[in-house]
């Protein structure tokens, strides 16, 4: 009996042993750095092997070879706005960066294929969205471990530098800051958009605020309307609703008409019954 409570006692053991996680660190441990550059968010992802003694570029990176410019998957770099890069417009979004390193010029790739492990197998030149060359600068000291950076920030510019061993490139990109921020003054001293008096009248009705201003509000939206255009329907109904609610049927039932039009025009049903609901439910009353 005891032979088998230990013969038990040791299954328990070794079954405990195999389903522990064992925890030991990445040969080539993941990296992920945010910066904003001027007015756009710029993000990296990558894996971030170590010489460790071994000489890097000519031999663990062969010259003239596709590199995955890190280690295990895509490193993955995310501009969320479009940047010039080399006088191309790269579109905001996700990349896999690759490198070609050679021993007087380095190219580097955009590609829009973010789901490899490492190099695709076969490549694509229609999935590179940008491809620069850049000219490698002498270090005058060892980076030991893989270094992908955002550096040199200005308000309309930044590098994208890579550096490991002795060398480092820096690849320029642009980013639209005064356009995006010429936009932001000039919409913000015109005073508020449409959207934003049609956002908060719909809050104040919906919050039982006050629904003077609420019905000032949407008017507001309505009189944004551009010259020979219908007002927005779904502006309407919520007009009509904020009249209904202030007690103004008659008034509601107006603009509920005016809505029920323009929304039979765009062929949207749900605001179609909706009005004809609204219009004899207050014509009862």
């Amino acid at each position: 009996m005891k032979k088998i409570f230990m013969a038990a006692g040791l299954a328990l053991v070794l079954s405990l042993s195999a389903s522990a996680q064992i925890q030991t660190p990445q040969a080539s441990p993941k990296a992920t750095i945010e910066q904003v550059v001027g007015l756009t968010n710029v993000k990296i992802e990558y894996s971030r092997p170590s010489a460790r003694g071994r000489a890097v570029y000519g031999e663990l990176v062969p010259f003239g070879r596709l590199w995955r410019t890190g280690a295990n998957a895509n490193t993955i770099v995310t501009f969320g706005d479009d940047v010039i890069i080399a006088g191309k417009t790269l579109k905001a979004g996700k990349y896999a960066l690759y490198t070609q390193p050679k021993a007087d010029s380095w190219d580097i790739i955009f590609y829009t294929d973010t789901n490899n492990w490492g190099l695709p197998e076969k490549w694509d030149e229609t999935k590179e969205a940008v491809r620069a060359t850049v000219k490698p600068e002498f270090l005058n000291r060892p980076v030991e471990t893989l270094n992908i950076a955002v550096n040199g920030l200005d308000s309309d510019y930044a590098f994208l530098e890579i550096s490991w061993e002795k060398t480092l490139v820096a690849l320029k990109f642009e980013v639209p800051t005064r356009s995006t921020a010429l936009k932001s003054i000039e919409e913000a001293m015109s005073g508020p958009t449409a959207g934003s008096y049609f956002a908060a009248a719909q809050y104040y009705y919906q919050s039982n605020a006050d629904l003077g201003k609420a019905l000032n509000w949407i008017n507001a939206a309505v009189d944004k309307t551009p010259k020979g255009q219908d007002a927005p329907f779904y502006m309407l109904r919520q007009k009509s609703l904020i009249q209904a609610k202030m007690g103004d049927k008659a008034g509601a039932i107006e603009t509920a008409k005016l809505s029920l039009a323009g929304a039979e025009k765009a062929g949207n049903n749900d605001y179609v019954k909706m009005n004809k609901d609204s219009i004899n439910e207050w014509s009862k009353k």
